[in-house]
């Protein structure tokens, strides 16, 4: 396999780039246009693209995106003798590694490309030795083997090397903290302090004095000046849990934060300037409440300059047994009883449950079974996930009831339709074509309800 492709229209300079590379022992691949490059694309892997911003079919931008989208982390120099400023800017802020003007100097093509190659190696080995240090000191981890949160943890990866704000998204119970955890641990940033601060915990009134802290005699009762969270979280990392939640009131002094790294302190004039990374979580459908004037639009887009989705615990059924094992294995160290185990009924009633409070619920509902469990092998008894103590078990056991009206009704309306849609396959035997019947639903509905479940 190459290692470098080549995209340019012109056979002589095609010709000399290829000899110039492989002269310091580079193996490349040649293509004369947009089309040609994109298959090439699609059925290799390269370390570098070097491409031509003119083409027939096309432009090296259009190469660019398709590099991008075969291989983020693709070092891609793009080649010009057109070159303008708004076309530099534009290929840099599309991705691309590095702009050159032709007349090509080979060897500052060479010197170019060495440099970018090793700073993509260089970020590879980080990434590598940051997971094997959180593999052998037990840092913070989610755990499971299903595609999409591997897709997340990938993403996560990435952006820990960089001081991108990344957003989180997921229900509660599924890891968000967690999960910004790891990144703080993931990043340069690890040596800093990682400081959480939950904005629908705390009172509006309060939440500002929190976060910014407050200069001596601001308000009575303030007998000295206090530091707030933000400056806590000083060469570190900031965690805004239940951004969404956050009132409309401080939204714009959060965008400044975020923006600038700048605040004041309630009833300080001096502006204080700190460097952090600011994570922010949340449980909302930010799109929704920037449409219902409830979130900042420009704070929305401040934030999920790299958004991150953790999927629910429904849609990864394949994990729960997996962190279920994982986490009695962890309990029983804490109890002292190693023996804890589940039994083939209680593995069976785990997979059969729809989970609406995720991680958080499962680990609860562990924690009790095995303190309930005579024997150390946990029958669905203990796990009480029908009912508790002869009870059928309220609403607030099964559902999320955090968060607006809205959000609550949406939860519920989700977590109803999953249940109807279980019960109707129960009922058919597992006959798609028979439940979509009986749910007065198309198979193709059903289907498509079924996958995002």
């Amino acid at each position: 396999m190459a290692d470098i492709l080549i995209v340019e229209d012109k056979d002589s300079l095609r010709a000399m780039l290829r000899k110039t590379l492989e002269a310091r022992g580079y193996s490349a691949d040649e293509a004369g246009d947009t089309y040609e490059a994109r298959k090439r694309l699609q059925g290799s892997r390269y370390l570098a693209v070097l491409t031509d911003l003119r083409l027939p079919a096309g432009s090296g931008l259009d190469v660019l995106l398709a590099a991008r989208e075969a291989d983020p982390e693709i070092v891609v120099i793009v080649m010009t003798a057109f070159g303008t400023v708004e076309e530099a800017v534009r290929a840099m802020k599309d991705g691309a590694t590095d702009f050159l003007t032709k007349p090509v100097d080979p060897e500052h093509l060479l010197l170019l490309l060495e440099r970018a190659i090793d700073r993509r190696s260089l970020h590879t080995e980080f990434v590598l030795l940051k997971e094997d240090y959180q593999r052998r000191v037990g840092l913070p981890r989610l755990l499971g083997e299903d595609p999409g949160l591997k897709e997340t943890l990938l993403a996560i990866q990435r952006a820990a090397a960089t001081d991108t704000t990344v957003l989180i998204l997921g229900e509660s119970g599924t890891g968000k903290e967690l999960l910004a955890r790891s990144l703080h641990q993931l990043s340069p940033r690890a040596k800093g302090p990682f400081v959480a601060i939950n904005c629908a915990a705390i009172p509006e009134a309060l939440l500002e004095n929190e976060l910014f802290g407050h200069e001596k005699g601001a308000f009575t009762g303030a007998s000295g000046r206090k530091i707030g969270k933000a400056e806590v979280a000083h060469k570190g990392t900031l965690f805004l849990d239940e951004i969404g939640d956050l009132p409309l009131s401080l939204q714009g002094k959060i965008l400044r934060l975020v923006q600038e790294r700048q605040f004041e302190r309630v009833g300080g004039v001096q502006t204080l300037s700190v460097d952090l990374r600011v994570v922010a979580a949340t449980n909302r459908d930010l799109h929704e409440a920037v449409a219902k004037k409830e979130f900042r639009e420009d704070l929305f887009f401040r934030l999920s300059v790299f958004p991150v989705t953790i999927p629910p615990l429904r849609r990864r059924r394949g994990d729960i047994l997996l962190i279920a094992d994982d986490f009695l294995l962890r309990l029983g160290r804490e109890l002292g009883r190693r023996g804890l185990r589940l039994s083939e009924d209680a593995r069976r009633a785990l997979l059969d449950h729809p989970w609406p409070g995720n991680v958080r619920e499962l680990q609860n509902c562990l924690e009790r079974a095995a303190i309930l469990s005579d024997t150390g092998e946990i029958e669905p008894k203990d796990l009480r996930l029908s009912e508790r103590d002869g009870e059928s078990p309220s609403l607030g056991d099964v559902l999320d009831l955090g968060g607006s009206l809205a959000d609550v009704v949406k939860r519920a309306t989700t977590l109803a339709e999953t249940e109807a849609i279980r019960n109707a396959l129960h009922v058919a035997e597992a006959d798609r074509s028979r439940a979509a019947r009986s749910l007065g639903i198309s198979l193709a509905a059903l289907n498509r309800r079924l996958k995002d479940q």
